[in-house]
């Protein structure tokens, strides 16, 4: 399958797998200078990237597990959701859970990008629920 896109911006990097079996493309920060992240705050940083998604796909943004790992930056809606029928900006919003600043420069890699099918459905109200064995057991439920 083939996916379009367009770049917004003569700096905008074009999405790239990074390794030959990469289920997801690196987006990159589209930015004219550098932006300091400070600890516990958020930056919605654009991409200069749109695209055009088949009818009945999505793509969702994930985090990057380095910049996790190694400085404690995720993305706050993850993942996020580009539905098929947007044409807009792809833009990320980081945070910050370290205690140091970061520096999210122009050009860095920030997040990836996989795409999914979208089951098609619809929602039926009814007034009961089949059971099963684990009903309504929640968050913890089968221990720690």
């Amino acid at each position: 399958m083939n996916i379009k896109y367009k770049l917004l911006s003569a700096s905008a990097q074009p999405p790239k797998r990074m390794s030959k079996h990469a289920s997801g493309f690196d987006l990159c920060a589209d930015l004219r200078v550098p932006i300091i992240l400070c600890p516990g705050k958020r930056f919605l940083v654009p991409t200069g990237i749109a695209l055009e998604i088949p009818e009945g796909f999505e793509a969702q943004i994930r985090p990057r597990s380095g910049l996790a790992i190694k400085h404690g930056i995720g993305i706050l809606n993850s993942p996020g959701t580009i539905d098929a029928d947007y044409r807009g900006e792809i833009k990320i919003i980081l945070f910050n859970v370290s205690d140091i600043e970061f520096l999210i420069t122009p050009g860095m890699r920030i997040a990836q990008m996989v795409f999914a099918e979208v089951l098609d459905c619809d929602l039926e109200e009814c007034g009961n629920l089949s059971p099963t064995a684990r009903d309504e057991g929640g968050f913890g439920h089968t221990g720690i």
